[in-house]
């Protein structure tokens, strides 16, 4: 998944390691018949401080193509985030 925010060269740098090393992982979210584009845009802003144009297409992606990588980072940095977004009815694993 893009994300749709700039990103420090730092961040950049990090990513990129994380990708080399294997420590790299995602949110990924999966679509459902039960909640709500409203639930999904409002839970990404908030759990995964996405912005609101980045939620919405995350959302629409996830409608129309069954998943989403929604998040990055360890799987340190995510769990706590995944737990949150399941604990809201979203179905979300790390990967």
């Amino acid at each position: 998944m893009s994300n749709y925010v700039d990103h420090s060269p730092e961040e950049l740098l990090l990513e990129e390691v994380m990708c080399e090393t294997g420590t790299f992982r995602e949110i990924v979210l999966h679509n459902d018949d039960v909640n709500t584009f409203d639930h999904v845009i409002g839970s990404l802003i908030e759990i995964c401080d996405h912005e609101e144009i980045q939620a919405e297409q995350c959302a629409w992606i996830v409608h129309h193509n069954g998943k989403c990588g929604v998040k990055r980072g360890t799987f340190d940095q995510l769990e706590a985030r995944c737990h949150a977004l399941q604990q809201r009815g979203l179905s979300a694993e790390i990967q």
